[in-house]
This record gives structure tokens, sequence and C-alpha cells, in this order.
């Protein structure tokens, strides 16, 4: 077997089912996949503070180092505010960007 290629999947949290769906997906296609730790959207026990959101921004961007491509879940075409900060990040370090939806 070939060194698998990494991809990080990126997007809002709402769309948690989609992230859980597409590392399934792309595991069972043979690539390592990097994805969130937590969803901070409806886990209302994590009560995140402003400075533990941002961290945990900052620890997705180290994991788009790691990763060979990103891939953007942008379901119904919504792309938010830490998702586009991703991309840029992405664009930026000259990693190549991929879209759920076109």
């Amino acid at each position: 077997m070939k060194k698998p290629k990494v991809i990080c999947l990126c997007g809002s949290t709402r769309f948690y089912q989609t992230f859980a769906d597409e590392n399934l997906r792309l595991t069972l296609l043979g690539f390592i996949v990097l994805s969130i730790g937590c969803n901070t959207k409806s886990d209302t026990s994590l009560h995140l503070n402003r400075r533990t959101k941002l961290m945990l921004d900052e620890l997705h961007k180290r994991k788009i180092d790691l990763s060979d491509s990103i891939l953007i879940l942008n379901v119904n075409g919504y792309i938010g505010k830490s998702t586009r900060s991703e991309i840029d990040y992405a664009i930026s370090i000259g990693c190549p960007v991929r879209y759920l939806e076109s």
C-alpha cells in the first residue's frame, strides 16, 4: 500500500453529520481524515469561551498544515466566518481546497 493522502475536513459544526459521513466515505477510500474534535454547535456541555474557541480555530489550522488538501463541507452553499478563515489559510500555504458542493 502506498502512503495515503491526508485530507482535512472544514466547515460549520452545524453540519456535524456531514463531517461523520464524509469521514467514513473518505476513510473507506483509503485517505487519512483529519476532522473537528468537538461539535461546538450542539454540545452545550462544553461551555466554550472565546479563548477556547480561538484555540480550537488555531488547532484546526495546524491540522490543515498536516494535510495534502482540505475538503470544505459547504452544505447548501454555506461557508461561515471560521471556515472562510480556514480556506484563506489553506490557500496562503498552498494547500489545495476542494468543495463538497460546487
